[in-house]
């Protein structure tokens, strides 16, 4: 294979877009309600359907009307938004400690950070889970990591591979006795949060979801879908994520006993629109211009616009996952055929999302590896690594943690390159990725 032969261009990951999205938007531009309104709280009433369920087509009223479907999803601006909100309905503040596995993207740690808390990393397993090799949490480290300060651990589905929920679950309840509610009062959100850690009783479990909207894992014996497993969840629908809205993102969560979800979606609600205690939308019937600000909180809301992109993502998804799959099974060829370890997608317990390709070449360290993706790029194919940990980051460091505490994440990051991965590939822009691979691979 000649460089000189490449002609194509293969780019990492571009939004799949189709006409249903552009004449969606179109629509709500005409409409004259282009902020938070109908498109966005029909899109939250069909994602938590279709986290209950698995299922794009519960769409008509008398269904989505059904309790199940409402105030179980709240839409945002962005998944960090969401990471944030979910810490701040759970009531972490300053002197809490916040528990973020070292190989992950930023937003798992800074959104505990918004809120004063202290992160405390965890290194992962060495080359990952034993049968996906996700690189996830090492949950011996995890368990000694506990303390009467932490209140939060937050897992992440790297790539769309679900983490072992029923592990984290068990640590915590082992560990219950240390846990400490904080009761507090003094404005709506310090009362309900009070209430929400004297409702859960221990350390809340957290889901970083960003990469994995539609996947799902076996919780003792039954299939259950991400945002049903973990105590608070956030989505990503970030232009490169499997879903987009552009940007944007949500925030989900199980039901807590003793605490209405109604409940816990109007304080999302407050949170995410200065505090204030009607929506745009509400406003405008007869007679309710006036309103209360409950707190001086963030403006993080969705618009109508990226919405209505979501709904018809949302209508695709299943043929967009399935085209992943579809890809997932080529890229597994190749890495099978030329002994390169790749994270495993399926299992017997898990279904991912199918989100990102990782492959570790073996032998090699990161100046090789980024060679490697260099050659690629010379051929015309865009490849990444995910993710550089964060305690090599320099506002990390800053913080006192040092790379060297984490030789798993370490030796995990080192040799690790990401494919471009995405629904907009032909069979045969796969076939000559494959080929890509192989000649760059052969050179080391």
């Amino acid at each position: 294979m000649s460089k000189k032969d490449a002609e194509r261009i293969i780019p990492f990951s571009p939004p799949d877009i189709s006409e249903l999205e552009i004449e969606e938007v179109v629509k709500v531009l005409r409409s004259g309600w282009i902020t938070t309104g109908p498109k966005t709280k029909l899109l939250e009433k069909r994602l938590a359907a279709y986290l209950e369920t698995g299922r794009v087509d519960i769409d008509c009223e008398e269904e989505l009307a059904d309790k199940k479907y409402s105030n179980r999803v709240v839409c945002l601006n962005s998944a960090t938004a969401a990471e944030e909100l979910n810490l701040r309905i759970l009531g972490i503040c300053p002197g809490d400690e916040v528990i973020v596995p070292a190989y992950t993207y930023t937003a798992s740690a800074s959104a505990a950070i918004h809120c004063g808390a202290a992160v405390v990393f965890v290194d992962v397993q060495k080359d990952g889970d034993p049968d996906t090799h996700m690189p996830e949490m090492d949950y011996a480290k995890l368990e000694k990591a506990i303390t009467e300060k932490t209140k939060a651990i937050i897992a992440v589905d790297l790539g769309g591979v679900v983490c072992d929920y029923d592990r984290i679950f068990e640590i915590v309840e082992r560990k219950k006795d240390l846990y400490k509610t904080k009761v507090r009062s003094g404005d709506p959100l310090l009362d309900f949060s009070s209430n929400i850690q004297s409702a859960i009783g221990r350390v809340a479990v957290v889901a970083d979801c960003a990469h994995s909207l539609g996947a799902s894992r076996m919780v003792h014996g039954s299939k259950k879908y991400c945002g049903q497993i973990a105590d608070f969840t956030s989505f990503s629908f970030h232009a490169v994520k499997n879903f987009t809205t552009s940007e944007g993102g949500a925030s989900a969560w199980r039901p807590i006993p003793g605490i209405k979800n109604s409940d816990i979606y109007h304080m999302y609600q407050l949170l995410s629109l200065h505090g204030q205690d009607k929506d745009a939308l509400s406003k405008t019937k007869i007679g309710t211009w006036e309103y209360d600000i409950m707190g001086p909180w963030y403006k993080c809301n969705m618009t109508d616009i990226m919405a209505a992109i979501g709904l018809r993502q949302l209508d695709r998804y299943p043929a967009l996952l399935k085209r992943r799959s579809e890809i997932l099974k080529q890229y597994d060829a190749v890495c099978e055929e030329l002994q390169i370890s790749y994270m495993v997608h399926r299992t017997k317990d898990i279904d991912s999302s199918n989100h990102l390709y990782l492959i570790r070449v073996p032998g090699i360290g990161e100046q090789e590896r980024d060679r490697l993706i260099e050659e690629m790029a010379e051929y015309g194919v865009a490849a990444n690594v995910h993710f550089k940990p964060l305690p090599m980051m320099t506002a990390y460091k800053k913080y006192g943690w040092d790379i060297k505490d984490f030789p798993n994440t370490y030796d995990y990051y080192k040799n690790l390159i990401t494919l471009p991965f995405h629904t907009l590939l032909s069979d045969d822009d796969v076939a000559y990725v494959c080929n890509v691979l192989k000649t760059v691979i052969g050179k080391v």
